[in-house]
């Protein structure tokens, strides 16, 4: 893993969306974070439900501010003026901190849960990690990278390309995008399908097998981060003056084509 700070062993954050700590979710962080330490990386963590961490937004966070709420002008001026929220304050220091950024949570409602979106829309502050000026290619956070660690209880053919759950991959496209959006390099997902509470006998045996040995190879997984691939995303040079695709430049997913 390879991770830069005054150390020499760089730093992960965890970022835990689940209510239950002894989930697969919770373990699968926790093996996350060892195997970060094991690479030599000072680990923060962010388990989101534990801290009761509040995801809505809203003209509450900001006293003393009037007139209509406008969340982007709240945020830039917060940060302007070194009043951003104590929650946020702590988690934007952990970004801006962190090398690598692990998310671990499980996929409801076909996205994450509310918590994780609440986290991303209060933390990525608007004049802190992003603005005008600086996202996608001039992204404030540029040389650091991202990796989901996705749980969701369809099977794995429910959840490919013709699955009737819908792909997993391009379910998790907007929350990639908005990384993204910021300058992150995002990894390709690690996704563990069929992980559920109903099943029994045998098949509950087989579960917990399986489950033991995606564990089992996370330290490995963590450890080899800087070699996995990442997903595909459009250079800004892919873009004409309106924002729209250029002939001739790739599309990487459904979500940005040409409508010829």
């Amino acid at each position: 893993m390879k991770m830069q700070d005054d150390s020499g062993g760089g730093t992960c954050l965890i970022v835990l969306a689940h209510p239950e700590a002894r989930s697969f979710c919770g373990a699968w962080a926790e093996a996350s974070a060892a195997g970060a330490e094991a690479a030599g990386a000072r680990v923060l963590w962010s388990d989101l439900c534990a801290m009761g961490f509040d995801p809505v937004e809203g003209q509450g966070h900001y006293p003393g501010l009037e007139g209509r709420f406008d969340p982007l002008k709240a945020q830039g001026a917060a940060a302007e003026k070194g009043r951003m929220p104590a929650d946020v304050a702590a988690e934007v220091e952990k970004i801006e901190a962190a090398d690598v950024i692990v998310f671990h949570f499980p996929l409801w409602w076909f996205g994450p849960p509310a918590i994780l979106k609440g986290w991303l829309d209060r933390c990525l502050v608007h004049g802190r990690i992003h603005d005008v000026d600086h996202r996608f290619d001039a992204g404030r956070m540029r040389g650091k990278r991202a990796l989901f660690c996705v749980s969701t209880g369809a099977k794995a053919s429910e959840s490919g390309p013709g699955g009737k759950e819908g792909e997993t991959r391009l379910l998790l496209w907007p929350l990639a995008y908005t990384l993204r959006y910021c300058g992150f390099d995002v990894a390709e997902p690690l996704l563990v399908h069929g992980v559920h509470g109903y099943f029994t006998g045998a098949e509950e045996a087989a579960l917990e097998e399986r489950l033991s040995g995606v564990l089992a190879a996370q330290a490995g997984m963590i450890a080899g981060l800087s070699g996995r691939a990442l997903m595909s995303f459009n250079a800004d040079a892919d873009f004409d003056d309106e924002g729209r695709l250029k002939p001739g430049a790739p599309s990487h997913s459904p979500f940005i084509r040409r409508a010829d």
